[in-house]
């Protein structure tokens, strides 16, 4: 498959809908159950997120699945909301950039972003962190090629690239030093 094909809007499959019918969809938000009562089960989780649920880090970018900016876990999986259906998401793990840390606490991947100074305008930094999450939950010691891998679906116009390359290899060696200390990152 090329590289453009692999970024074609999903489809999925026709689900039964009564138009005018409000349903309940119930799924987690950063480790805390959340409901949402919708009169459209095709709302993008993107929408549901920032309009009904008050979650800012998650951005528009393109609304067409490839530039990466609403990039969000979902069972751990990195996935694109803008175009994900919120019934898809009933009753799974959501994970935006807001779940992983706190002004207090930050994650490493946003101590490392903020250490390396890897955001200029900060719009993709959201998407960008969500991409690097999976691959270090994945991959604890990625090469510089895997972590160019991972985040190629995320677009960055501001040219901050080798930054972003070395706070997540930056990142990633602070959690295994963390990990090899019995500390949790």
């Amino acid at each position: 498959m090329d590289r453009l094909a692999s970024r074609v809007r999903p489809t999925f499959p026709p689900r039964e809908h009564k138009q005018g019918m409000t349903q309940t969809f119930t799924f987690t938000l950063n480790g805390k159950p959340v409901s949402v009562a919708l009169d459209n089960e095709e709302t993008p989780l993107l929408n549901v997120l920032r309009n009904h649920l008050g979650v800012p880090g998650v951005r528009f970018g393109c609304g067409l699945d490839q530039c990466g900016c609403c990039l969000v876990l979902i069972d751990g999986a990195p996935e694109k909301s803008c175009s994900k259906p919120v019934w898809s998401v009933a009753g799974k793990s959501v994970i935006t950039v807001e779940g992983l840390g706190t002004p207090q606490r930050p994650h490493p991947l946003q101590q490392a972003f903020i250490d390396e100074q890897a955001g200029q305008c900060g719009y993709c930094l959201a998407g960008i962190l969500i991409a690097a999450k999976a691959l270090l939950d994945r991959n604890p010691q990625p090469t510089r090629s895997e972590i160019a891998q991972a985040l190629d679906g995320n677009i960055c116009r501001c040219g901050a690239h080798n930054r972003i390359m070395r706070a997540v290899a930056k990142a990633a060696a602070r959690m295994r030093m963390a990990t090899n200390a019995g500390a949790r990152p």
